[in-house]
Order: C-alpha cells, then sequence, then structure tokens
C-alpha cells in the first residue's frame, strides 16, 4: 500500500501574522546569526554574530565604556556586559580605568583582538555587501524596520497592550 505524500507542516509563527512580529524578528535574527556563525567557523574562527556590534564599536581603536556602547548601540547596559564577558574570556577585548573619571573602566580590544579585526574585515565587508543585497531584494526591510522603532518610540508596546486590555 502507498503512503500519501506528507503536507509539508505549517509555519505556526508566520500564521500568527502582524500577532507574532516579536517572533518573528527573533527567529530572523537567529537565522542570521546561525548562518553568519556558519561563515565564522569554515574560515576556523571562533566569533559569535551577536559579539559584533561591540567588537565592531571597539575596532576603531577608542577605548568605550559599558555605558557608552550601550548609549551608542541603544541597548541594554545588561547587554553589553554579557558580550563584554565573552569577548573578555576569548582574550578579545580588556579593560582598563577610564583616564578622565578612574570610577569608569573602558573597554579596547586586545592585541588578539585587533589582529582578529584585520582577519575578519574582508568578511565584515562582505556580510555588509550582502545585508544591502537582501535588504533591497526585501523592498528596503531597513525602513520598515524604522518606520517599527519609530512607532514604538511615539507609543510603547506595553500601553498599546494597556489600550486593548480597557
Amino acid at each position: 500500500m502507498r503512503k500519501a505524500p506528507e503536507e509539508p507542516a505549517q509555519d505556526a509563527v508566520r500564521a500568527h501574522g502582524a500577532a507574532a512580529l516579536g517572533g518573528r524578528l527573533r527567529r530572523l535574527s537567529d537565522r542570521i546569526d546561525r548562518e553568519a556563525k556558519a561563515l565564522y567557523e569554515e574560515r576556523g574562527v571562533a566569533f559569535e554574530q551577536r559579539w559584533f556590534p561591540v567588537f565592531n564599536c571597539l575596532r576603531s581603536g577608542e577605548p568605550m565604556s559599558v555605558t557608552d556602547l550601550a548609549d551608542r548601540l541603544q541597548v541594554s547596559h545588561v547587554s553589553i556586559s554579557v558580550i563584554r564577558g565573552a569577548l573578555e574570556k576569548e582574550g578579545l577585548v580588556g579593560s582598563r580605568a577610564d583616564e578622565r573619571d578612574g570610577r569608569r573602566r573602558v573597554l579596547a580590544l586586545t592585541d588578539k583582538g585587533m589582529a582578529l579585526a584585520r582577519q575578519l574585515a574582508p568578511l565584515f565587508d562582505a556580510l555588509d555587501k550582502a545585508a544591502i543585497e537582501l535588504n533591497a531584494e526585501a523592498g528596503d526591510a531597513i525602513a520598515a524596520i524604522d518606520r517599527l522603532e519609530d512607532a514604538l518610540e511615539r507609543k510603547p508596546l506595553s500601553q498599546r497592550v494597556e489600550d486593548h486590555c480597557g
């Protein structure tokens, strides 16, 4: 007896449309991170895509505090601290007292971190070009993300939910 072909599994997240916005963004971010990680691994480099924003800010050679990085990247101090810890563990980032304010600590790439930045520069450039290509193919997804962030600035999600809880 012949078995009927199985239908492809329904995409449970996509099926919820706009109601699954957060899930779709997390899934997209996870996919990009996984694919970028595979590119690093193919090159024999232990580097996580989630480290890139902090690592990239420090590539200029300018030491920055956790607060500076959090402000520049518009993410939480906790998020920066977690990434800092991972980068320090890999020996890519070190910290020292701030020359202008001894109470603060600033982060900078170590010699190992600077060498890795030079090694990865061509890959970072290729990733930038691929992202620009993807954005164009997707009809300027970045503009839509900008509008989404602006809408949340005007009225946060929590307020929007409360408006519907009545």
